[in-house]
């Protein structure tokens, strides 16, 4: 077991979920977002429940990227070691490129990509320095493929993210640290539910569950749940964009 577990982007969504999951399995867990109140009821909480852990908390905004390499540093100053790092926080808001929204696709893009390398960065210098652990970034299914409308950014900010992953885990190959890319499928979570009735979405407990279930069996890569978004992965890789466009 993983004892020690930083998780970003943990007062809200996939964030939280996971944290209760691993929680529940027993881990400390260094929680950081930029609400930081959020946290510190999750952190009350989850150490009620779970008395023989530790859990901290720390205010992160992902952007500041000066500060996520002092908050990772901090995190394992306290904890003693990372034994896992999970890259979670993101954002999933945007238009189709040329419709004047440029705005919002390049928060979403540095959020997601820009962001996420540098949690990657700070990860990594940590995990390299231990000769040990596990970084796992959070993708998603969206990232197999160009996706059309609102996802058009999203969806290339996370190919981006799941390649970046493949560099770092073909770098770190022959080393003790493990890299893992999670694609989820559709979770329910605040970023989607103005969603309504879409197939094959799952509730927040269960997704989260199935998340950490996955992330505990460290893969290069993950498709959660399963069934459906294993065979949906293979057949988009292959589909023709017309077809993409209309099933997405």
């Amino acid at each position: 077991m993983r004892r020690n577990i930083l998780i970003t982007g943990a007062s809200s969504g996939l964030g939280y979920g996971m944290a209760r999951q691993f929680a529940a399995r027993g881990s400390n867990l260094a929680l950081c977002a930029r609400r930081v109140e959020r946290l510190e009821e999750l952190r009350a909480d989850l150490e009620v429940r779970h008395p023989g852990i530790r859990v901290v908390t720390r205010r992160l905004d992902v952007n500041d990227h000066d500060d996520v390499f002092r908050a990772f540093r901090e995190f394992r100053e306290s904890l003693g070691s990372l034994d896992r790092v999970i890259v979670n926080a993101g954002l999933g808001k945007g238009r189709p490129v040329g419709t004047g929204y440029f705005h919002a696709n390049r928060q979403t893009a540095e959020t997601n990509f820009i962001a996420a390398l540098a949690q990657c960065e700070a990860a990594a210098e940590i995990l390299r320095e231990q000769n040990s652990g596990h970084l796992v970034v959070i993708s998603s299914m969206g990232a197999m493929r160009g996706m059309p409308g609102n996802m058009m950014v999203y969806s290339a900010s996370k190919a981006g993210l799941a390649t970046l992953a493949e560099g770092i885990r073909a770098d770190l190959l022959d080393t003790p640290v493990k890299v893992s890319t999670i694609y989820p499928g559709y979770i329910r979570t605040e970023m989607n539910e103005r969603v309504k009735n879409p197939r094959f979405m799952l509730d927040t407990e269960k997704g989260c569950r199935l998340l950490a279930e996955a992330i505990e069996k460290e893969p290069a890569q993950a498709f959660v749940p399963a069934w459906p978004w294993s065979p949906i992965a293979a057949a988009l890789r292959f589909m023709p964009l017309r077809w993409v466009a209309k099933v997405t």
